[in-house]
């Protein structure tokens, strides 16, 4: 066979695998054999020696009823890529027993772009203290878990001008980068009346697979409960995130997740 007809032939085959693959992934619903064969066109033979080898290389697999569905390349590369679903997965055991630990509304942060976005919650278990803060868009610099990220090197400082918030917020540069430099040291963020006269916020990072810290973790609450437990609550949520950490570095290994 001549290496124009070899090559030929050989993108041919890549042209019908990829026929069936994006036949599959753009399908509403599982494709059978004889969905894939009518829609695609191909014989019978070659439908079937293509699906073997999509199935063996991962690319696509048959479910329950024996339907062909996207493969779990598919699903590695999503959850690479896309993350912060997998992280809130992974997170929500470690949200829940910060919750139960301290009764109040515990946040899981990431950064979007400059922003912080909140990815998920549990709701404090008092009435005072209970509200959903993933819709809501909260300066980082007065907030415990932006100053987390700023501290670790997730977010960059604004330029210019800080917020006031209240008479509380930290609006100095030089000020908020000394406080940075304190969350890094003690391992912990707070807010006292800083995003909010009466809330108090705690947060901790959370590290990838490389140590770099990918998410915060953290409380929040009225500070009269809440101001006189820095310590204790900024120790626990070090303990919380170092083993949700470990988590994350664990799955990485084994399944290139977070």
């Amino acid at each position: 066979m001549s290496s124009s007809l070899t090559a030929s032939t050989g993108t041919q085959a890549i042209d019908r695998a990829a026929l069936l693959v994006a036949t599959v992934v753009r399908a509403d619903e599982p494709l059978s054999f004889l969905d894939l064969h009518d829609e695609c066109g191909l014989p019978k033979s070659t439908t079937s020696r293509l699906l073997t080898a999509l199935e063996r290389t991962e690319l696509l697999e048959r479910n329950a009823a024996g339907s062909y569905v996207a493969g779990p390349l598919f699903w590695l590369y999503a959850t690479r890529h896309d993350q912060w679903d997998e992280l809130v997965r992974l997170a929500r055991p470690t949200l829940e027993r910060i919750g139960a630990d301290t009764g109040e509304t515990v946040n899981l942060s990431v950064t979007r772009g400059d922003r912080v976005v909140q990815v998920a919650q549990v709701d404090s278990t008092y009435l005072l203290g209970t509200r959903d803060w993933t819709e809501v868009d909260v300066p980082a610099h007065c907030s415990a878990l932006g100053k987390v990220l700023l501290a670790y090197g997730g977010l960059a400082v604004p330029p210019g001008e800080l917020e006031q918030v209240t008479p509380s917020t930290i609006t100095d540069h030089a000020a908020l980068e000394r406080q940075l430099a304190q969350v890094v040291r003690r391992g912990y963020a707070s807010t006292v009346d800083e995003l909010e006269i009466g809330l108090t916020g705690i947060g901790a990072p959370v590290r990838g697979s490389g140590g770099e810290v990918i998410a915060a973790v953290g409380v929040s609450g009225p500070s009269p409960r809440l101001e006189r437990r820095l310590d204790e609550i900024g120790r626990l949520l070090n303990d919380r995130a170092e083993q949700l950490s470990g988590l994350l570095r664990r799955r990485t290994r084994k399944e290139g997740v977070a």
